[in-house]
């Protein structure tokens, strides 16, 4: 059932439009373990190494394809004392990388647990199949492949 389109607004024409994801930032507590899951088991390049803008206390480093195109990144900033988080409104729940095929998602699963990281079997969600993965800070990380 798709959704009934947006009506323009009053006034005229929209001229903004979202080209789509530019990159997800998450806490971790420690940016070298987060390193050995992202880069390291992943396969996520680390394409900037800093601190934040707005906490120059707080490293922040970023991780996507080698080009840092967006849509690719997911950035951390390192808070090492913060206490954990817990679900709730306001929280992200998850995010999702996508592959190319059922076969190599299946690829991905065996790998990972392969290397004694838990993963998931496969969910297949009325066209989008996902596994999923907890990171060394428990965010939940999907691997997906379709359309919904």
């Amino acid at each position: 059932m798709s959704s009934p389109p947006i009506p323009p607004p009053p006034g005229g024409q929209r001229r903004m439009r979202l080209l789509g994801l530019h990159h997800v930032t998450a806490i971790c507590a420690d940016l070298e373990r987060t390193i050995a899951f992202y880069r390291d088991l992943l396969g996520l390049a680390l394409v900037r190494e800093g601190v934040n803008d707005d906490d120059p206390d707080a490293r922040h480093f970023w991780f996507g394809d080698r080009e840092a195109a967006p849509g690719t990144l997911v950035s951390f900033l390192e808070y090492p004392a913060m206490d954990a988080g817990r679900a709730g409104t306001g929280a992200t729940h998850h995010f999702a990388f996508a592959v190319a095929s059922a076969e190599e998602q299946l690829a991905w699963r065996d790998y990972l647990r392969g290397r004694g990281v838990p993963c998931t079997d496969v969910f297949d969600r009325n066209g989008i199949r996902s596994i999923y993965v907890r990171d060394p800070d428990g965010h939940i990380v999907e691997i997906a492949v379709g359309r919904p």
